[in-house]
C-alpha cells in the first residue's frame, strides 16, 4: 500500500468508475485513494495456494473463491478492497460483476509494508461486513496462519491445534495446514534478491 493520492472529493461511486479506466489497481477508504504496488513472488505463489485449496473444495457448493482481480466493496466502511483471497455464498454476489460485497471469509497474505494496514484500517472495515465470518491472516516470513472468527462476544483469534498442525475455517469448513499455504516456496527465503 502507497500513500494516498490527494482528491478529498472523491466519491465511492467516483472511485469506482475512475479506477476502471486506470492500469494500476487502487483501494478506497473513506474519500483516500491508494496505488497498490506489484506483489513479490512468494505472496503471489502463497495467495495461489490457498485460492486452489479453497476452489476445489467449493466445487460443487453454492460458494466461490476468488483472487485478488475481484473488488470487494465494503459500503459501511466507504471503502473498496482487493483482498488477496475472498469467499463468498452470497447468491447476490454471483451476480456482480465487478465487486462483491458480501464475503463469508477474507484472506490476507501478509507483507512488511502492509501487515499495520491489513491489521488495522482494513480489518476494522471487514468488521462491518455483516456477512463476514472469519479473516485469515496468513504470515510468510514466520509461516504462520491465523484467523480472526466472529464469535457473539466478538472477535476472537484462533490458531492451528493439533499435530501437525491445522487451522480448522469454519465458514467453509475447511481444513487448512501451513503445507497447504507454503508448501511451495523455497524452504529458506533469500535474504536479498539483489545479491543473486
Amino acid at each position: 500500500m502507497g500513500l494516498p493520492l490527494l482528491n478529498p472529493e472523491l466519491s465511492r461511486a467516483d472511485f469506482l468508475a475512475w479506477e476502471a479506466d486506470q492500469a494500476v489497481k487502487h483501494e478506497f477508504l473513506a474519500g483516500e485513494v491508494f496505488a497498490m504496488v506489484g506483489a513479490r513472488q512468494d505472496h503471489v505463489v502463497v495467495s495461489l495456494a490457498i485460492a486452489a485449496r479453497l476452489r476445489e473444495h467449493l466445487r460443487g457448493s453454492r460458494c466461490r473463491a476468488y483472487t485478488s482481480d475481484m473488488k470487494l466493496e465494503v459500503q459501511a466502511a466507504d471503502a473498496v478492497f482487493y483482498p488477496d483471497v475472498m469467499v463468498s455464498c452470497d447468491e447476490a454476489d454471483r451476480q456482480r460483476p465487478l465487486a462483491i460485497q458480501a464475503p463469508c471469509l477474507v484472506v490476507e497474505v501478509l507483507s512488511e509494508s502492509t501487515a499495520a494496514y491489513d491489521l488495522g484500517a482494513k480489518f476494522a472495515a471487514y468488521r462491518l461486513l455483516p456477512s463476514l465470518q472469519e479473516y485469515l491472516l496468513v504470515d510468510i516470513e514466520r509461516r504462520s496462519l491465523e484467523v480472526f472468527r466472529r464469535q457473539p462476544q466478538g472477535w476472537v483469534l484462533a490458531e492451528p491445534t493439533g499435530e501437525p498442525p491445522v487451522l480448522h475455517l469454519h465458514s467453509v469448513a475447511l481444513p487448512l495446514t501451513a503445507d497447504d499455504a507454503f508448501g511451495d516456496l523455497d524452504v529458506e527465503q533469500p535474504a536479498d534478491d539483489s545479491a543473486q
